[in-house]
């Protein structure tokens, strides 16, 4: 099994295989989950105080913020797996 890790910015790193979703928190759902999570000790805040522009979901039930948009954060899990795919390729 294979451990991939994504970069969701500063230094923070998240394991690609446990990320359910990846979306915007401007909805009062996404809004009404993470103020749950804090509430219950499920929320991991990886903004370093900065304004929180994507909201990672993981398959644990925690709730992680970052302040990279959710583009960024899925182009770089994506770019891993690209990167893996070509490492593969140049091997056979």
């Amino acid at each position: 099994m294979e451990f991939k890790l994504i970069n969701i910015g500063f230094g923070n790193i998240v394991s690609a295989s446990r990320i359910i979703a990846i979306v915007s928190p401007e909805s009062a759902p996404i809004k009404r989950l993470v103020q749950e999570c804090r509430d219950e000790s499920r929320l991991i805040d990886a903004t370093y105080g900065r304004k929180t522009r994507a909201v990672l979901i993981a398959d644990s039930g925690h709730v992680i913020l970052s302040a990279l948009q959710p583009e960024t954060v899925a182009r770089r899990a994506m770019d891993e797996e690209e990167q893996d795919f070509r490492s593969k390729e140049d091997e056979s």
